[in-house]
């Protein structure tokens, strides 16, 4: 076949995160397809400012597979920019607001982005870290403050002209670097294709009971691709209606779901909590709810006892997984919210579980061990880090690091994690990466940190630390040092101090030790 019939066929055949949107604009041109604040657009609008994003990015200078920074809250320009690189063929990173400028700084100089848009009110982080990650040159666009109705971003955009043609992606080409916490002191980038985004939603449709009359309610954080990959795509695949709120504050999620009949609603449980004990529960109509989504953590049975009694109507899911799977691995349907609660659930429709030893082996039922996954969702690697993929790789499988169980029936029950992670609130903790924080005090002489059962958060940060000799450092002036050197999430709730710390005979400290130590003196 020749080249040029081979690149009419690879167009024909296109079936990138572009295309996804095409589609649905196609289909549902004067549908509602978001809402922020005063801003609403159909969906042949949103399709038209897409083709803008790709067009000034081309007109500003960036290519098919450079990088482009996102820091920002929620808002119409953020999906705007999903789309709008993805159509160019160029590659999102999504950076948490929360991080600090030397964390932003990190993912910048990584990624060697190539334009940056970032939110006023965190323009200073954003311009500190382009600074100190030798960056400094690279073009910055403001997003939009609160419901102002004009904004640098829209000033900067330029209306395709016509006959413009963005280029053909092909489908595994990676369009998203998502920065994972990961059990490193750094965080790692996982390069995620459209092929593996596509499969994933098309999980999150069917074994989500989603739906194109689905009124979908986004607050928790697009940088996190459970908001922006479980639910966000798949609602635009399918052409549903998305509202998007800057974060998940009880009164506001609660007057937005009566305001726009909202249908479906997903959160982590300390989130869902929120709203059970918010003054305005009982006062606002919430009858147009009907699905119900969390993950992160398992939901304590009393509060799914609470919800079910509270909000009747509603269906729940228990969504679980992990960047590099896009990021569903395994749903828990409604029906079996009660009867299972606290399991994963079921491998979800586009992927492959196993629970294997330490030698890549399947292991018997109600055995415990490594969950390893075959799907199209998958990661393509990690962004310049062939031996951490490799590792990640094995057998022809993605290990995914946490330690599992599976019943007679294939159900999924996550039993620990065999990476060290501290999923906190929603946000996922690395506990090595505080550890050298608190390393970094001159006074520390060793650090433990480590996750514990909190009402509030689900999972609290706490450390255990041994001064060196002399020291009288207190827990005040160690909060106020991880204070300044990482997110206000990532830092302890509480620190411990001890003459010791317990180790095994190679010198490992025993963390289990602590916990169960700690769990006895409280």
């Amino acid at each position: 076949m020749s080249s040029l019939h081979t690149e009419m066929s690879a167009a024909a055949r296109a079936n990138s995160l572009s295309e996804v949107l095409r589609r649905s604009a196609a289909r549902h041109r004067n549908k509602t397809a978001l809402i922020d604040g005063s801003k609403e657009l159909s969906y042949r609008e949103f399709d038209a400012v897409v083709d803008a994003v790709a067009y000034s990015l081309e007109h500003n200078g960036v290519r098919p597979g450079d990088r482009v920074a996102l820091l920002s809250r929620n808002n119409w320009e953020y999906v705007a920019l999903v789309w709008g690189s993805a159509r160019l063929g160029a590659v999102l990173v999504p950076i948490n607001f929360m991080l600090t400028a030397p964390e932003v700084a990190y993912i910048l100089g990584d990624a060697e982005v190539s334009i940056a848009f970032v939110q006023p009110a965190l323009a200073e982080v954003m311009d500190e870290a382009l600074h100190s990650s030798g960056l400094g040159s690279v073009p910055r666009v403001l997003l939009t403050e609160g419901d102002s109705e004009a904004s640098g971003f829209e000033q900067w955009l330029h209306d395709a002209p016509g006959g413009w043609e963005a280029p053909n992606v092909p489908d595994d080409a990676p369009v998203r670097i998502m920065y994972t916490s990961g059990t490193e002191s750094r965080p790692k980038g996982a390069l995620l294709s459209s092929r593996a985004l596509i499969a994933e939603y098309t999980s999150c449709i069917i074994d989500g009971g989603m739906s194109v009359d689905d009124i979908d309610l986004h607050t928790l954080p697009l940088y996190h691709c459970a908001q922006l990959d479980c639910f966000l795509g798949p609602d635009i695949m399918l052409g549903a209606t998305s509202i998007i709120l800057p974060a998940p504050d009880p009164a506001a999620v609660l007057s937005t779901i009566e305001k726009y009949s909202v249908t479906k609603y997903f959160a982590p449980p300390t989130v869902w909590i929120s709203l059970l004990r918010s003054p305005e529960f009982e006062q606002t109509d919430l009858g147009s709810l009907c699905k119900g989504y969390y993950g992160a953590s398992p939901m304590p049975i009393e509060v799914l006892r609470e919800l079910g009694e509270r909000l009747p109507n509603v269906d729940l899911w228990n969504f679980y997984g992990q960047t590099e799977i896009a990021p569903v691995a395994a749903i828990l349907p409604p029906a079996e919210q009660v009867s299972a609660a606290g399991a994963a659930g079921w491998p979800a429709l586009n992927v492959e579980t196993r629970v294997v030893n330490d030698d890549g082996e399947p292991v018997p039922a109600g055995v415990v061990g490594e969950i390893v996954h075959r799907t199209p969702q998958a990661t393509l690697g990690y962004w310049r880090a062939p031996e951490k993929t490799a590792e990640a790789f094995r057998d022809g499988w993605f290990h995914s690091g946490d330690l599992g169980v599976m019943d007679e029936d294939g159900r999924l029950t996550i039993v620990d994690r065999k990476k060290d992670m501290i999923k906190t609130g929603g946000e996922n903790v690395a506990s090595r990466e505080v550890e050298e924080a608190l390393y970094r005090h001159p006074d520390i002489a060793e650090a433990a940190v480590f996750g514990v059962s909190d009402p509030k958060w689900v999972e609290a940060v706490v450390a255990v630390v041994v001064l060196k000799s002399g020291s009288s450092v207190g827990e005040t002036e160690l909060m106020a040092h991880c204070r300044s050197v990482l997110a206000p999430f990532k830092c302890p709730k509480r620190i411990i101090f001890d003459d010791q710390l317990p180790k095994n005979p190679s010198g490992k400290i025993l963390k289990r030790v602590l916990r169960e130590q700690l769990a006895v003196d409280a």
